[in-house]
């Protein structure tokens, strides 16, 4: 199974900039194509968050439009920029969204890696939490299947970076999330966004991991008083493949025209 993990895509309204410089729909569409080119292609996509910019009714048509290529389901999750209401009303047909409850949570069921989705967003403010209400969820959730191999899915990370800036507006209810992790070892992946880089952590004895913007990076700036920037770093997507027997392998595909790729051969025998 090949899961495509995208995430950051802050699309605004046709002709309008992200932070006035960035064009984020052309980003999104490059990545759309990029994914139906891939051999073999993903047998579903994870959205991970910030899928729009303001979280209105026009950007989530727009989204809509650009991810309709995709050939696979794209199971989406808000993240500090998104509105839950809005989102659910253009997508309606999503059978897998919920239509009560506080959060937008649920679980895939129908693939050899179970997918659980998990709503860490705060109306109104940039950093997540995880409550006692969604924790139980997610709890109660592990505990109906544990022993098949479990992917989580959510947009904040619940690690600290380095990246000063964002970690402030990070994850509140990291520590206790981690005790959920801990006593259930199926959980093989926590994939996540918000942090517009790939960065790689344990959490609670699994490996959680942070995927690249389609469009623009957050600067790598480990110093701790710098403002936080962006940059125009190679956009990329994530793709997780689970095979039985090995589990889960996580791979960062850089979306581009790049030179190659040449084999590792100079007519005589192999090098490399």
């Amino acid at each position: 199974m090949i899961i495509a993990q995208i995430t950051d895509m802050h699309i605004r309204p046709e002709g309008v900039l992200a932070y006035r410089r960035v064009d984020t729909a052309p980003y999104l569409a490059r990545a759309v194509e990029h994914l139906r080119r891939l051999r073999p292609r993903p047998d579903v996509v994870l959205a991970t968050g910030d899928l729009v910019d303001a979280g209105t009714d026009e950007e989530y048509r727009r989204l809509r439009e650009l991810l309709a290529p995709l050939p696979m389901p794209v199971y989406l999750i808000p993240g500090n920029h998104d509105d839950r209401d809005a989102l659910a009303a253009v997508f309606a047909d999503r059978a897998y969204l919920p239509r009560s409850g506080r959060f937008m949570q649920y679980v895939v069921e129908e693939y050899p890696v179970r997918l659980v989705a998990l709503d860490t967003l705060v109306p109104g403010q940039v950093g997540g939490l995880l409550c006692e209400e969604r924790l139980g969820w997610l709890a109660a959730r592990l505990e109906e299947a544990p022993d098949r191999p479990t992917v989580i899915f959510m947009h904040h990370p619940p690690f600290v970076t380095g990246i000063a800036h964002m970690d402030s507006y990070g994850l509140a209810g990291a520590r206790e999330f981690a005790e959920v992790v801990r006593r259930h070892p199926q959980v093989e992946r926590i994939v996540c966004g918000h942090l517009h880089r790939p960065i790689q952590a344990l959490v609670g004895g699994t490996l959680a991991s942070t995927a690249p913007s389609t469009a623009h990076q957050v600067a790598l700036d480990l110093e701790d008083d710098n403002p936080l920037m962006f940059t125009m770093e190679p956009p990329a997507c994530q793709l997780h493949v689970w095979r039985p027997g090995t589990g889960l392998v996580s791979h960062t595909s850089y979306i581009g025209d790049f030179d190659g790729p040449y084999l590792f051969s100079d007519g005589r025998k192999a090098v490399g």
